[in-house]
């Protein structure tokens, strides 16, 4: 009987997280699982690594996904760090796919950069790894809290794009597929493929009054959407516009398309 490929399953919510749930719920049967996931809640870490005096440290862990016992692992440290663990010492055979996700909250626009669900999906993708990362819309205030959504159509567009990319691959140049589901979104809702909207879209804001700068603070979030600016097929116009779910494929390349070239010599002495 042909080995079934092994899934991974990350995200950046950490082990707990009914999103992570959603996702392994998604892939169930497609392949063997492995849930390797932070410990605890690590959203916004893009690609970093932690070196916390703790970091690295992996509690073996049991989730009942479809039925079925699956070995999980928790790790102590960032997303990438997770894929990393799963990748060089947790995973017994080679990795044939990642999911990140499901996120609590839309990864879309020039948030993508800051995503640790996306961060983590590339560094799948870093060590030769097809990656899905994948999101549904929530409030801020629902990233820590894990407020109740139906993670239905999350899970339907996710296992969707899992098995293409398991039969088919990524298409040339595609390290990672963006996935963006409205939460009010259903199975027969349209799924679009879409480019990088550019506004930043999570916006930080400036305390709304002086405070003691010896003291813990983080800066507040917020939604900003430009909608005079929206182009359609952009992933923003897509999920804020149009209520369809989205589905970006990233690439490594960052360099900007223009004609600018520096300038000519050395220099000024």
């Amino acid at each position: 009987m042909p080995e079934l490929p092994l899934i991974l399953v990350t995200n950046d919510d950490g082990m707990d997280s009914p999103g992570l749930h959603a996702a392994a719920e998604a892939v169930a049967g497609l392949g063997d699982l492995l849930l390797v996931a932070p410990a605890t809640q690590q959203t916004a870490m893009s690609r970093a690594f932690v070196t916390d005096a703790g970091a690295g440290v992996v509690e073996r862990v049991i989730r009942h996904i479809g039925g079925q016992d699956v070995p999980g692992y928790a790790i102590t440290g960032s997303p990438v760090m997770a894929v990393t663990h799963a990748v060089l010492e947790l995973a017994e055979r080679p990795i044939a796919l990642c999911v990140s996700g499901i996120n609590y909250g839309e990864n879309i626009g020039g948030s993508i950069g800051v995503s640790g669900t996306v961060g983590a999906a590339f560094e799948a993708s870093a060590h030769g790894i097809p990656a899905i990362a994948a999101a549904i819309t929530a409030q801020v205030t629902e990233w820590r809290t894990f407020g109740a959504l139906d993670w239905t159509a999350a899970r339907h567009f996710t296992r969707l794009l899992a098995r293409q990319v398991l039969q088919a691959g990524l298409p040339p140049g595609v390290a990672v597929l963006n996935l963006n589901v409205p939460r009010g979104a259903g199975p027969r809702t349209e799924l679009r493929r879409t480019v990088q909207d550019e506004q930043p879209y999570y916006v930080r804001q400036a305390p709304d009054h002086a405070r003691p700068l010896d003291q813990p603070f983080q800066f507040p979030v917020e939604v900003v959407v430009d909608r005079d600016r929206l182009a359609p097929g952009t992933d923003i116009h897509a999920i804020v516009c149009d209520q369809v779910a989205s589905v970006t494929p990233l690439t490594w390349q960052w360099t900007a398309q223009t004609d600018w070239m520096p300038p000519a010599g050395t220099g000024e002495a």
